[in-house]
């Protein structure tokens, strides 16, 4: 079992994608995606998120929600996999961001959903970034989301 984790990290009504540029073995070579990756060992859901936030993007992001998670099976080049995905919301403070050439991205930015939605090429991805866009914006629309974001509470 493949364990890994993704995100869509939100900032001003944009959303963080990475160009990753060629990586062997790689489904997502020449592709823009959200940012997640593999488990260490030993490591939580969310401390994975984090990490991998960090080393793919070199953003501060912080965990809003748990989304869940989704498993699925695939053809790999040698066998089937068995993957699940852990699925989060998160936030960035700035809109900075500086792809990491050692995790194989050559351009990273925020683009609105519109722009963030076309990049994507798995339909798997465009329906999570889709799921985030609503999350976000009922969170923001219940004022959930300043709340978290800024350490609010409750009126």
């Amino acid at each position: 079992m493949l364990l890994t984790t993704l995100c869509y990290i939100e900032n001003a009504d944009s959303y963080l994608m990475l160009h990753r540029i060629k990586k062997k073995a790689d489904v997502n070579k020449d592709k823009w995606i959200g940012i997640g990756g593999k488990f260490e060992k030993d490591e939580s859901p969310d401390e994975c998120i984090l990490r991998e936030v960090k080393e793919e993007s070199g953003a501060n992001g912080e965990i809003i929600k748990y989304v869940g998670k989704t498993q699925y099976t695939f053809k790999g080049s040698e066998d089937t996999v068995n993957k699940t995905v852990h699925w989060y919301l998160m936030s960035a403070n700035s809109f900075y961001c500086k792809p990491q050439s050692e995790e194989y991205f050559a351009d990273a930015g925020f683009y609105k959903f519109h722009e963030a939605y076309h990049l994507l090429k798995f339909n798997d991805e465009r329906q999570i970034l889709k799921k985030a866009y609503y999350e976000y914006s009922e969170m923001r629309k219940n004022k959930e989301f300043l709340r978290r974001k800024f350490g609010e509470s409750k009126s």
